[in-house]
Protein backbone atom coordinates (compact mmCIF):
# COMPACT_ATOMS: atom_id res chain seq x y z
CA UNK A 1 0.00 0.00 0.00
CA UNK A 2 1.39 3.41 -0.94
CA UNK A 3 1.81 6.20 1.61
CA UNK A 4 -1.18 8.54 1.84
CA UNK A 5 -2.49 11.28 4.06
CA UNK A 6 -4.97 10.16 6.67
CA UNK A 7 -8.48 11.68 6.58
CA UNK A 8 -8.99 14.50 9.06
CA UNK A 9 -11.61 12.62 11.09
CA UNK A 10 -9.22 9.69 11.51
CA UNK A 11 -6.36 11.98 12.54
CA UNK A 12 -8.61 13.52 15.19
CA UNK A 13 -9.67 10.12 16.49
CA UNK A 14 -6.04 9.02 16.79
CA UNK A 15 -5.20 12.24 18.63
CA UNK A 16 -8.14 11.64 20.95
CA UNK A 17 -6.45 8.45 22.10
CA UNK A 18 -3.74 10.56 23.71
CA UNK A 19 -5.62 13.69 24.73
CA UNK A 20 -8.94 12.18 25.88
CA UNK A 21 -8.61 9.02 27.93
CA UNK A 22 -11.78 9.33 30.03
CA UNK A 23 -14.46 11.88 31.00
CA UNK A 24 -12.06 13.56 33.43
CA UNK A 25 -9.63 14.21 30.56
CA UNK A 26 -12.30 15.95 28.51
CA UNK A 27 -13.48 17.91 31.53
CA UNK A 28 -9.96 19.09 32.30
CA UNK A 29 -9.42 20.41 28.78
CA UNK A 30 -12.75 22.25 28.72
CA UNK A 31 -12.33 23.86 32.14
CA UNK A 32 -8.78 24.92 31.23
CA UNK A 33 -10.19 26.61 28.13
CA UNK A 34 -12.67 28.47 30.34
CA UNK A 35 -9.91 29.67 32.65
CA UNK A 36 -7.76 30.74 29.70
CA UNK A 37 -10.76 32.74 28.45
CA UNK A 38 -10.71 34.81 31.64
CA UNK A 39 -13.73 33.22 33.30
CA UNK A 40 -14.63 34.42 36.79
CA UNK A 41 -17.27 31.70 37.16
CA UNK A 42 -17.19 28.09 36.01
CA UNK A 43 -20.28 25.89 36.41
CA UNK A 44 -20.00 22.16 35.76
CA UNK A 45 -22.75 19.58 35.41
CA UNK A 46 -22.10 15.86 35.09
CA UNK A 47 -24.43 12.97 34.37
CA UNK A 48 -23.48 9.39 35.24
CA UNK A 49 -19.93 10.31 36.18
CA UNK A 50 -19.48 12.22 32.93
CA UNK A 51 -20.02 9.07 30.89
CA UNK A 52 -23.35 10.32 29.55
CA UNK A 53 -22.95 14.08 29.71
CA UNK A 54 -20.48 16.83 30.64
CA UNK A 55 -21.55 20.46 30.58
CA UNK A 56 -19.26 23.39 31.40
CA UNK A 57 -20.55 26.97 31.40
CA UNK A 58 -18.35 30.02 31.92
CA UNK A 59 -18.52 33.80 31.77
CA UNK A 60 -15.27 34.23 29.86
CA UNK A 61 -14.64 36.27 26.72
CA UNK A 62 -16.63 33.95 24.45
CA UNK A 63 -16.22 33.29 20.72
CA UNK A 64 -17.87 34.53 17.56
CA UNK A 65 -18.97 32.13 14.82
CA UNK A 66 -15.68 32.38 12.90
CA UNK A 67 -13.54 31.62 15.94
CA UNK A 68 -15.86 28.79 16.91
CA UNK A 69 -15.33 27.08 13.56
CA UNK A 70 -11.56 27.42 13.94
CA UNK A 71 -11.68 26.13 17.51
CA UNK A 72 -12.89 22.79 16.15
CA UNK A 73 -9.94 22.45 13.78
CA UNK A 74 -6.74 20.76 14.92
CA UNK A 75 -3.82 22.97 15.91
CA UNK A 76 -5.91 26.14 15.78
CA UNK A 77 -5.36 28.22 18.93
CA UNK A 78 -5.46 31.82 20.12
CA UNK A 79 -3.03 31.13 22.96
CA UNK A 80 0.31 30.59 21.27
CA UNK A 81 2.13 33.36 19.39
CA UNK A 82 4.22 32.27 16.41
CA UNK A 83 7.50 30.59 17.40
CA UNK A 84 6.85 31.21 21.08
CA UNK A 85 6.15 27.85 22.69
CA UNK A 86 8.87 28.67 25.21
CA UNK A 87 6.71 31.52 26.51
CA UNK A 88 3.52 29.55 27.17
CA UNK A 89 1.58 31.00 30.10
CA UNK A 90 -1.87 29.57 29.34
CA UNK A 91 -3.11 26.15 30.45
CA UNK A 92 -3.89 25.12 26.88
CA UNK A 93 -1.91 25.87 23.77
CA UNK A 94 -1.91 22.95 21.29
CA UNK A 95 -5.36 23.38 19.78
CA UNK A 96 -6.08 19.64 19.95
CA UNK A 97 -8.62 19.23 22.73
CA UNK A 98 -11.93 20.25 21.17
CA UNK A 99 -11.47 18.52 17.79
CA UNK A 100 -10.24 15.40 19.60
CA UNK A 101 -13.30 15.35 21.86
CA UNK A 102 -15.61 16.07 18.92
CA UNK A 103 -14.23 13.05 17.06
CA UNK A 104 -15.32 10.58 19.76
CA UNK A 105 -18.48 12.17 21.18
CA UNK A 106 -21.29 14.58 20.44
CA UNK A 107 -19.89 18.04 21.17
CA UNK A 108 -22.02 21.17 21.27
CA UNK A 109 -20.60 24.67 21.76
CA UNK A 110 -22.72 27.72 22.51
CA UNK A 111 -20.81 30.98 22.80
CA UNK A 112 -21.26 34.72 22.74
CA UNK A 113 -18.88 37.66 22.94
CA UNK A 114 -19.93 40.78 24.83
CA UNK A 115 -21.99 42.98 22.54
CA UNK A 116 -22.34 40.24 19.95
CA UNK A 117 -24.80 37.50 19.04
CA UNK A 118 -24.70 33.98 20.41
CA UNK A 119 -23.81 31.09 18.13
CA UNK A 120 -24.02 27.30 18.31
CA UNK A 121 -22.05 24.61 16.54
CA UNK A 122 -22.65 20.90 17.10
CA UNK A 123 -20.36 18.10 15.96
CA UNK A 124 -21.27 14.42 16.27
CA UNK A 125 -18.28 12.07 16.13
CA UNK A 126 -16.43 14.29 13.68
CA UNK A 127 -19.39 15.45 11.56
CA UNK A 128 -20.96 18.90 11.83
CA UNK A 129 -24.67 18.27 12.41
CA UNK A 130 -25.93 21.67 13.50
CA UNK A 131 -25.08 25.35 13.44
CA UNK A 132 -27.01 28.53 14.10
CA UNK A 133 -27.92 31.36 16.48
CA UNK A 134 -28.03 30.64 20.21
CA UNK A 135 -29.38 32.55 23.20
CA UNK A 136 -27.03 32.84 26.17
CA UNK A 137 -25.21 35.51 28.21
CA UNK A 138 -21.64 36.42 27.24
CA UNK A 139 -19.40 33.40 27.72
CA UNK A 140 -19.31 29.82 26.54
CA UNK A 141 -21.18 26.60 27.23
CA UNK A 142 -19.62 23.32 26.09
CA UNK A 143 -21.59 20.07 26.23
CA UNK A 144 -20.13 16.62 25.65
CA UNK A 145 -22.51 13.66 25.34
CA UNK A 146 -21.96 9.92 24.98
CA UNK A 147 -18.17 9.96 25.08
CA UNK A 148 -16.74 6.95 23.19
CA UNK A 149 -20.26 5.63 22.45
CA UNK A 150 -19.15 4.78 18.90
CA UNK A 151 -15.74 3.55 19.99
CA UNK A 152 -16.68 0.44 21.99
CA UNK A 153 -13.07 -0.66 22.38
CA UNK A 154 -12.43 2.55 24.33
CA UNK A 155 -15.77 2.64 26.11
CA UNK A 156 -15.34 -0.81 27.65
CA UNK A 157 -12.11 0.24 29.37
CA UNK A 158 -13.80 3.08 31.24
CA UNK A 159 -14.50 2.42 34.89
CA UNK A 160 -17.75 2.63 36.80
CA UNK A 161 -19.67 5.89 36.93
CA UNK A 162 -18.57 6.27 40.55
CA UNK A 163 -14.88 5.96 39.66
CA UNK A 164 -15.17 8.29 36.68
CA UNK A 165 -16.96 10.85 38.83
CA UNK A 166 -14.18 10.66 41.43
CA UNK A 167 -11.63 11.36 38.68
CA UNK A 168 -13.69 14.34 37.48
CA UNK A 169 -13.91 15.69 41.02
CA UNK A 170 -10.14 15.41 41.38
CA UNK A 171 -9.66 17.46 38.20
CA UNK A 172 -12.03 20.17 39.43
CA UNK A 173 -10.46 20.19 42.89
CA UNK A 174 -6.97 20.78 41.49
CA UNK A 175 -7.99 23.50 39.05
CA UNK A 176 -10.12 25.26 41.67
CA UNK A 177 -7.22 25.13 44.11
CA UNK A 178 -4.95 26.85 41.60
CA UNK A 179 -7.50 29.59 40.83
CA UNK A 180 -9.00 30.91 44.08
CA UNK A 181 -10.16 34.08 42.30
CA UNK A 182 -12.61 32.01 40.22
CA UNK A 183 -15.95 30.69 41.52
CA UNK A 184 -16.58 27.00 40.84
CA UNK A 185 -19.70 24.87 41.12
CA UNK A 186 -20.22 21.20 40.34
CA UNK A 187 -23.44 19.22 40.05
CA UNK A 188 -23.58 15.47 39.61
CA UNK A 189 -26.81 13.78 38.57
CA UNK A 190 -28.73 16.89 39.61
CA UNK A 191 -27.19 17.17 43.08
CA UNK A 192 -24.84 19.98 44.11
CA UNK A 193 -21.47 18.45 45.00
CA UNK A 194 -19.28 21.54 45.16
CA UNK A 195 -19.80 25.27 45.51
CA UNK A 196 -16.83 27.61 45.90
CA UNK A 197 -17.11 31.37 46.02
CA UNK A 198 -14.43 33.54 44.46
CA UNK A 199 -12.04 35.78 46.32
CA UNK A 200 -11.00 33.69 49.31
CA UNK A 201 -7.36 33.41 50.32
CA UNK A 202 -5.54 30.49 48.76
CA UNK A 203 -5.15 28.70 52.11
CA UNK A 204 -8.91 28.92 52.68
CA UNK A 205 -9.60 27.49 49.22
CA UNK A 206 -7.16 24.63 49.90
CA UNK A 207 -8.83 23.88 53.24
CA UNK A 208 -12.28 23.92 51.63
CA UNK A 209 -11.12 21.37 49.05
CA UNK A 210 -9.27 19.04 51.43
CA UNK A 211 -10.32 19.17 55.07
CA UNK A 212 -11.77 22.09 57.00
CA UNK A 213 -9.56 21.15 59.96
CA UNK A 214 -6.54 22.12 57.87
CA UNK A 215 -7.52 25.77 58.36
CA UNK A 216 -6.26 25.56 61.97
CA UNK A 217 -3.39 23.15 61.34
CA UNK A 218 -1.21 24.60 58.62
CA UNK A 219 1.59 27.00 57.81
CA UNK A 220 1.63 29.33 54.82
CA UNK A 221 4.74 29.09 52.66
CA UNK A 222 6.27 31.95 50.72
CA UNK A 223 9.85 31.74 49.45
CA UNK A 224 11.64 33.30 46.49
CA UNK A 225 15.09 32.86 45.01
CA UNK A 226 16.65 33.62 41.61
CA UNK A 227 13.32 34.41 40.00
CA UNK A 228 11.65 31.22 41.29
CA UNK A 229 8.84 31.52 43.81
CA UNK A 230 7.43 28.79 46.04
CA UNK A 231 4.17 29.41 47.86
CA UNK A 232 1.41 27.32 49.29
CA UNK A 233 0.07 25.54 52.32
CA UNK A 234 1.62 22.72 54.37
CA UNK A 235 0.06 20.90 57.31
CA UNK A 236 1.66 20.94 60.74
CA UNK A 237 3.41 17.70 61.76
CA UNK A 238 0.51 17.03 64.14
CA UNK A 239 -1.96 16.93 61.24
CA UNK A 240 -1.49 14.04 58.82
CA UNK A 241 -3.25 11.33 56.86
CA UNK A 242 -2.88 7.63 56.19
CA UNK A 243 -2.59 8.20 52.44
CA UNK A 244 -0.80 10.73 50.27
CA UNK A 245 -3.88 11.65 48.24
CA UNK A 246 -3.97 15.20 49.59
CA UNK A 247 -0.67 16.36 48.16
CA UNK A 248 -1.16 18.83 45.33
CA UNK A 249 1.60 20.25 43.17
CA UNK A 250 1.40 23.10 40.66
CA UNK A 251 3.93 24.65 38.32
CA UNK A 252 2.95 28.05 36.92
CA UNK A 253 -0.65 27.38 37.92
CA UNK A 254 -0.71 24.03 36.13
CA UNK A 255 -1.55 20.87 38.15
CA UNK A 256 1.34 18.43 37.73
CA UNK A 257 2.54 15.10 39.05
CA UNK A 258 6.25 15.08 39.75
CA UNK A 259 8.17 12.41 41.68
CA UNK A 260 10.99 14.81 42.47
CA UNK A 261 8.67 17.28 44.18
CA UNK A 262 6.83 14.50 46.01
CA UNK A 263 10.18 13.17 47.22
CA UNK A 264 11.15 16.62 48.45
CA UNK A 265 7.92 16.83 50.46
CA UNK A 266 8.49 13.39 51.94
CA UNK A 267 12.04 14.34 52.88
CA UNK A 268 10.92 17.55 54.57
CA UNK A 269 8.62 15.59 56.90
CA UNK A 270 10.86 12.54 57.33
CA UNK A 271 12.00 13.44 60.84
CA UNK A 272 8.56 14.34 62.19
CA UNK A 273 6.16 11.83 60.62
CA UNK A 274 6.05 8.05 60.70
CA UNK A 275 6.70 6.41 57.34
CA UNK A 276 3.06 5.40 56.98
CA UNK A 277 1.72 8.91 57.59
CA UNK A 278 1.45 11.68 55.02
CA UNK A 279 1.15 15.48 55.22
CA UNK A 280 -1.41 17.62 53.46
CA UNK A 281 0.31 20.07 51.13
CA UNK A 282 -0.53 22.32 48.21
CA UNK A 283 2.63 23.74 46.69
CA UNK A 284 2.70 26.35 43.94
CA UNK A 285 5.97 26.77 42.08
CA UNK A 286 6.23 29.78 39.79
CA UNK A 287 9.18 29.84 37.40
CA UNK A 288 9.96 31.86 34.27
CA UNK A 289 8.12 30.18 31.34
CA UNK A 290 11.35 29.77 29.39
CA UNK A 291 12.76 27.64 32.22
CA UNK A 292 10.08 24.94 32.06
CA UNK A 293 8.84 22.67 29.26
CA UNK A 294 5.11 21.95 29.53
CA UNK A 295 4.93 20.14 26.19
CA UNK A 296 6.31 16.76 27.29
CA UNK A 297 3.05 14.89 27.97
CA UNK A 298 -0.25 14.74 26.04
CA UNK A 299 -2.24 15.54 29.17
CA UNK A 300 0.22 18.29 30.20
CA UNK A 301 0.51 16.76 33.69
CA UNK A 302 4.30 16.52 33.55
CA UNK A 303 6.83 19.29 33.15
CA UNK A 304 10.60 19.46 32.85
Amino acid sequence: MSIRRLPEHLVNRIAAGEVVERPASALKEIVENALDAGAQRVAIRLTNGGLDRIEVSDDGCGMDSADMALALERHATSKLPDDAIEHVTTLGFRGEALPSIASVARLSIDSRVAGGDGWNRTVDNGQVVGEGPAALPPGTRVTVEQLFARVPARRKFLRSARSEYAACMDVVRRLAMAHPAVAFSLEHDGRRALSLQAGYAREDRVAALTDRALADNHVVLSLERDGVRLSGVASLPTYHRGTGDHQFLFVNGRPVRDRLLVGAVRGAYADVLARDRHPVVALFLDVPPMEVDVNVHPAKTEVR
